[in-house]
């Protein structure tokens, strides 16, 4: 049996595959994703610290994935950690940091941590021990500073030797997103990777062909990478503000004709800062402010949501429409949460016009790819998409629209880059 695997330790999501467990309807060379949650391919990058009544020098109970993520909304006693990835390369990694309790825990070991609790699932469903690993990375963990960039690998691969790991090796994500449309074309191609997915929107520019599909290193066919800070998450707040929250008195106006102070909204629609609401003193706070409201059916909409700790429910149902949209160009969203019988239509020119900005700076960010490699958009053969919020077919276009005589391919959007990584783990490891 085969002691390799491959993870994609993504800023929002992650999976590991297993390569040597291949079968299914793509033939012998396809990798096995391991069902990391009830038959889940991938999972949150999130660890939750449980504090909440812990006696005498009993440690904290970690939760993972979206069992983290519940425990947080759920408003157990603890610390949330997401997104531990972009620490990497910070000083912020050899450093502690306070989960409560009185307890304490190095960075890093959150980032060893985690990384262990996804081999144990492999390591569950191979039957045996994993210590070979082709990790997912970057292009730049960190822009224009080689050192930290270096700094950051270093960090990662010292969180994979805790855990068990013995021979570890990296290999770019855009390279392995396009492993799969590398691997049915038979002649060299320029192909621009969209990573589109829950944090940032990244491009690639890529080299491919037969001649290089048996290389192990492929730094030199990154022609350029860029990519911005907008995605998924960002969709989904300006969905809930335009959406959700009018209900609950976003711009919403007072007796004298004045908005309402929006703070409170923009807080409701980012998701690290909800439970900030939730406070006693900020409820007393916007309980005070009802003569703020001309209409007090919004204000006491708002209470409701606060009151019954609404606000990452109201995030999911923005996201929820979002996926409707995308799939079928309307969505009617349940607002039975902000007042009985309320319900909201989602058509797609609205929906659109709240996300042209966004939408602007990903498309823009595309175009910025090509010239940083000094190419014409007319020489990209092939448009690989992956990451979740591609599902968003009118940006898909958009993007498209930019390169004529590329071809759009569509990957898996969760998993393509963590199957790549894994025929990067059968051709290293064998």
């Amino acid at each position: 049996m085969s002691t390799a695997c491959a993870i994609d330790f993504g800023t929002s999501n992650s999976a590991i595959a297993l390569p040597q467990l291949g079968s299914g309807d793509s033939g012998p060379d396809e990798v096995h994703l391991v069902a990391l949650e009830a038959g889940q391919r991938t999972m949150p990058t999130a660890v939750f610290y449980a504090v909440e009544g812990l006696r005498g020098h009993e440690l904290p109970q970690r939760h993972y994935g979206r069992a983290a993520v519940a425990a947080y909304v759920e408003g157990i006693e603890g610390r949330l950690m997401r997104s531990m990835k972009s620490i990497l390369g910070s000083t912020l990694a050899e450093q502690a940091t306070d989960v409560g309790g009185g307890h304490s825990v190095r960075y890093l070991d959150v980032v060893s941590g985690y990384l262990r609790h996804l081999k144990s699932l492999a390591e569950a469903e191979a039957g045996v021990a994993l210590t070979q690993v082709v990790l997912g990375r970057p292009v730049f963990f960190v822009d224009d500073d080689p050192e930290r960039d270096a700094a950051a690998q270093a960090a990662l691969t010292r969180a994979a030797r805790a855990v068990g790991f013995s021979e570890i090796r990296f290999q770019f994500e855009p390279i392995a997103a396009a492993l799969d449309y590398e691997a049915g074309i038979d002649r060299e191609q320029l192909v621009l990777v969209a990573d589109i997915g829950g944090g940032t929107s990244d491009f690639s520019l890529l080299r491919v062909g037969p001649a290089r599909r048996g290389r192990l290193d492929r730094s030199d066919d990154i022609l350029a990478n860029h990519g911005v800070h907008i995605a998924g998450t960002d969709f989904d707040r300006h969905i809930e503000l335009a959406a959700i929250l009018p209900a609950c008195g976003y711009r919403g106006v007072g007796p004298n004709g004045r908005e309402v102070p929006s703070k409170v909204y923009f807080d409701l629609a980012t998701w690290h800062l909800i439970n900030t609401v939730y406070s006693p003193a900020r409820q007393a706070e916007l309980a005070g402010m009802k003569g703020f409201y001309a209409d007090l059916v919004q204000h006491a909409g708002l209470m409701q949501v606060v009151r019954q700790r609404q606000g990452h429910a109201l995030i999911a149902k923005a996201e929820s429409a979002k996926i409707a949209l995308a799939e079928g160009g309307a969505a009617q969203i349940d607002l039975s949460a902000i007042a009985a019988g309320l319900s909201q239509r989602l058509d797609e020119a609205p929906t659109l016009a709240a996300l042209e900005a966004d939408m602007a700076q990903i498309v823009a960010a595309a175009d910025a790819t090509l010239a940083q490699a000094g190419l014409a958009r007319e020489r990209v053969d092939a448009l690989y998409f992956t990451g979740g919020s591609t599902g968003l077919r009118p940006l898909a276009r958009r993007i498209a629209g930019r390169f004529p005589n590329a071809r759009p391919v569509f990957g898996d959007r969760f998993a393509s880059v963590a199957k790549g990584l894994g025929r990067q783990a059968r051709m290293a490891f064998g």
